[in-house]
């Protein structure tokens, strides 16, 4: 006969009271007109602060009311497909451009691209022992979680912690920004290897070498990439970089940071908030639905058996039960999402590279045909579409990348634009985030303890 595990069943009881007790009416909300996630009925986040750092574009004033356009990003002012065709145009990468842009409000001249390259080089020094003590040492199977302890552990080895004197968090920042992708690399090899059993490789980074191309040769055991690998790569890191105040991750970083805690402390919790699901997750949660569909759609060209089984997936019958599409929709964009768009084009070009045009071309029917599937079954407040994650893990699949390193490579690319909001909020403003919640407790009256049931 099994053994009762009392703890578990204590606990178990005590989360039934929990869940009885802490339920809220839902009708409540509306009665308070409350705004559930910050966010009205159409989608629209509430306005909690100001920044100059980005800008959402995605919709026009028409006879003074907003009309639904295609999704536009801007970085300090600079439409972001700008800033991708001029790289490209002149064969260079673009991450650490974009990552100066969002930290010094302007585009970089080649000389001082160069020097913030040197810079972020000379940065990118680990403590010593630091892999082998922190690392190494009792690995997670979570990436993130693995992330969050290295960066809280390197507020050890800093001096000059609490500092909250601009040159010093953006001295931090940027040991922040050129070390998150050996960590993030780093911490995956220890996992294969210990958890996993395989062969261990501790890569050290070539001296200025971009960030597309670090993760790749740090990752391989064989150190090689092609030129359209890495090219993809960065492309994926500039999209990634930045996305406005209201996100949750940069929305936490904000709230942290008006606490007056310090850099390290703040970048934590914004891992923290990534590794969600919601959030940064999102990708992995494409990928294992994409996973489900190829398995159980005989004929990836026919169209009406592919909405059949994304009509299942939307009715709760298939897949997670959940009922989302993931990968479409997103809480701001309606129309289309220009990340996403952008990156179409480059998807397409790594899947011939790949031989994997069938597979794109599942994609690209999916992205077609959910949108109309969600709409037949759901009423809408605004459009939907395809957003990044929908791409971006099928990228990183065909770039032959762990998928536990999804995540931590959405943080490579968003700490830029962390480390700007964090800055931009110690400059501007001098007040703790505290929004308001109504109580809709009833008074009760005291009870002592013999009259208790």
């Amino acid at each position: 006969m099994a053994q009762i595990n009392t703890t578990d069943y204590r606990i178990k009881e005590l989360s039934e009271r929990c869940i009885e007790q802490g339920e809220i009416n839902k009708e409540l909300y509306s009665q308070y007109n409350v705004n559930i996630g910050l966010r009205d009925i159409k989608g629209r986040g509430v306005l909690t602060g100001l920044t100059d750092v980005s800008e959402i574009r995605q919709n026009k004033i028409v006879n003074g009311e907003p009309v639904p356009t295609d999704g536009k990003l801007f970085y300090r002012g600079v439409n972001v497909e700008d800033i991708i065709r001029g790289c490209i145009s002149d064969g260079r990468y673009g991450f650490e451009e974009v990552a100066y842009l969002l930290l010094f409000s302007k585009l970089p001249t080649k000389e001082e691209l160069d020097d913030f390259m040197e810079l972020l080089s000379e940065s990118r020094k680990l403590p010593k022992y630091f892999v082998r003590d922190v690392i190494l040492k009792a690995p997670s199977k979570d990436m993130m979680n693995s992330l969050a302890k290295a960066v809280l552990t390197l507020a050890s080895y800093d001096d000059d912690v609490m500092n909250l004197s601009i040159d010093n968090v953006l001295r931090q920042c940027l040991k922040l920004i050129s070390l998150f992708p050996l960590l993030s690399v780093y911490s995956y090899q220890a996992y294969n290897h210990y958890i996993k059993g395989d062969s261990l490789y501790i890569h050290n980074p070539e001296h200025n070498e971009p960030t597309a191309e670090m993760l790749l040769r740090t990752l391989r055991a064989d150190r090689q990439f092609t030129a359209l690998e890495a090219k993809v790569l960065d492309l994926a890191l500039v999209l990634h970089a930045e996305h406005g105040g209201g996100n949750n991750s940069t929305f936490t970083t904000c709230v942290v940071t008006s606490s007056g805690t310090d850099t390290y402390s703040a970048i934590a919790a914004a891992l923290c908030s990534l590794k969600g699901p919601k959030h940064g997750g999102a990708n992995l949660r494409v990928m294992g639905m994409m996973r489900e569909i190829k398995a159980n759609v005989s004929d990836w060209t026919d169209e009406e058996e592919i909405a059949a089984y994304l009509l299942k997936i939307l009715n709760k019958e298939a897949y997670d039960k959940s009922g989302l599409i993931y990968g479409i929709g997103h809480a701001v964009y309606s129309i289309s999402d220009p990340r996403a768009r952008v990156f179409k084009g480059f998807v397409e070009q790594l899947a011939q590279e790949k031989g994997m045009t069938d597979e794109y071309g599942l994609y690209s029917r999916i992205e077609r045909l959910a949108p109309q599937v969600i709409a037949s079954k759901r009423k809408m407040y605004k459009g939907v579409s395809a957003n990044v994650d929908f791409y971006s893990g099928f990228v990183y699949n065909m770039l032959g990348l762990p998928k536990e390193l999804y995540t931590p490579l959405f943080a490579v690319a968003r700490i830029t634009g962390w480390s700007a909001h964090r800055i931009e909020e110690l400059l501007n403003v001098n007040r703790i985030i505290r929004p308001a919640y109504i109580s809709v407790c009833k008074e009760t009256d005291y009870v002592t303890m013999e009259n208790r049931t």
